[in-house]
């Protein structure tokens, strides 16, 4: 065992020496001799998870750890289910199908937030917009949106009448995982969806939703109302039904210069923050936007209690632009899992110290990728869980 002090703090970070067996440390108290004095985990408020104490800035033993993606591909469970129910909205509008699949990484790595298995466009067909989700091919809108007739026809989300299989999966989950984890519900974030229903599925260039934007913005900030107003229904919906945090993800925002970000996306992502924010003001919203390092000031202006980066952005500095208000998530690089597990274990060491003590969630700066070795996943949260401030 081995101690060495976080870049700007006092208390030690506790991490297993390369000859350590972790298993055996997670079965006994990792202990740290500073100055004489044995230094223990503190500890946390039992009737909350780790998770959501990180986050609200109390004392924890060690940052909480889950990955995106976590329920997927690079798991034999899952490729089993994916072999006798190949459609993807089969598996995941199936409350049973979905419960499985999203405690299938609970079951085996216990992280400390378990996230629901779904899709961001799942409320898509509820708000009269057909779509299907192909393997191979990814997500295809059937009808794109170009005019404001189009955007007419969309409908405001209830979640209620729509996808009542997610709110019963969420009641189920929470029930399952019994605070042990904290329960995470997700949305797509309004200019994210609004670009897969005007490019028609995924996109390289987004070439129709900027020639909206720029050519007829009056559409475009119509359907992004459309979608603000129902994400905010979605969310608060979720957390109605056991989400104890819910994940915004605006993963095209990047794709729009600062000054367009700052009127196509941040004005709905705030919207959104404050009006959930209204009726769960203890809500934690976490904000993701994958090769956010140009923007990265500007989504801390979202509201939200966590900014979840992405590996390209340094932790340390992005820390120092964000301030230590704000709790930050992440941010290893997901091609990191398929090294060595020396290699993986210096890396989380490096994310851990770079964050500082609290308000970090340690995650992936992006989703799991499909091949990604499962027993690199399990030794991923072996490590993470082994750690102590």
């Amino acid at each position: 065992m081995s101690c060495f002090s976080l870049s700007s703090f006092t208390t030690p970070l506790c991490v297993p020496s390369k000859n350590s067996s972790l298993s055996n440390q997670k079965r006994r108290l990792i202990q740290c001799s500073l100055g004489g004095t044995v230094v223990e985990p503190k500890a946390t408020a039992a009737s909350e998870p780790l998770l959501l104490n990180a986050v609200r800035g109390q004392d924890v033993e060690r940052p909480p750890v889950w990955l995106m993606r976590q329920a997927g591909r690079y798991m034999k469970s899952y490729q089993i289910i994916c072999e006798k129910y190949p459609s993807f909205r089969e598996r995941s509008e199936n409350v049973d199908l979905v419960v499985e699949i999203s405690l299938q990484p609970w079951n085996v790595f216990q992280p400390d937030g378990v996230i629901l298995f779904s899709d961001i466009l799942t409320p898509l067909s509820g708000m009269n917009i057909p779509f299907d989700i192909v393997k191979g091919k990814g997500p295809i809108i059937f009808d794109p949106i170009a005019t404001a007739g189009d955007v007419d026809q969309v409908r405001e989300f209830s979640p209620q009448e729509s996808v009542p299989y997610v709110g019963e999966a969420l009641t189920i989950l929470q029930k399952e995982v019994d605070n042990k984890a904290a329960v995470l519900g997700f949305v797509g974030a309004p200019f994210t969806l609004a670009s897969y229903v005007v490019e028609g599925g995924s996109s390289k260039n987004f070439t129709k939703i900027k020639r909206l934007a720029f050519s007829q913005p009056k559409v475009l900030h119509s359907l992004l109302q459309k979608f603000a107003t129902s994400m905010t229904k979605y969310i608060r919906y979720q957390a109605d039904n056991g989400a104890q945090a819910v994940q915004i993800f605006d993963s095209w925002a990047t794709e729009l210069s600062p000054v367009d970000f700052e009127e196509f996306s941040l004005p709905y992502l705030k919207q959104i923050v404050d009006a959930v924010k209204q009726t769960h003001p203890d809500l934690p919203l976490i904000l993701y936007a994958s090769g956010s390092g140009g923007l990265l000031e500007r989504l801390a202006l979202t509201g939200v209690d966590v900014v979840s980066l992405d590996w390209t952005v340094d932790m340390a500095e992005g820390r120092r632009r964000l301030g230590h208000d704000i709790a930050v998530q992440g941010n290893v690089d997901p091609g990191v899992l398929f090294g060595s597990k020396e290699f993986i274990t210096n890396r989380i060491h490096d994310t851990v110290t770079k964050a500082g003590k609290g308000k970090h969630i340690l995650n992936l700066g992006h989703g799991i990728k499909v091949g990604t070795p499962e027993e690199n996943v399990a030794h991923f949260f072996e490590v993470a869980k082994a750690i102590r401030y």
